[in-house]
């Protein structure tokens, strides 16, 4: 699986979540399944994952955690 493949493939893992209401399992999703792909696997760490606890921690919306699992490119 390409780069781009695993992306769009952790983006709609987590887009599900996102559909029930549940933001701490799609933070979380995406964080896991950008670790499963050595090409995305720094992404879950350091800053990004921070920025994803940051995000849960402050008010979540559909909004920004929306945004979160779409900013990653």
């Amino acid at each position: 699986m390409t780069r781009a493949e695993h992306l769009e493939w952790c983006k709609v893992r987590a887009m599900r979540y996102m559909e029930i209401g549940d933001f701490k399992n799609a933070v979380t999703s995406m964080l896991s399944d950008l670790s499963k792909h050595e090409e995305t696997k720094a992404s879950s760490q350091g800053i990004c994952a921070q920025l994803g606890i940051f995000t849960l921690m402050n008010n979540p919306t559909r909004e920004t955690i929306s945004h979160f699992i779409e900013g990653f490119n």
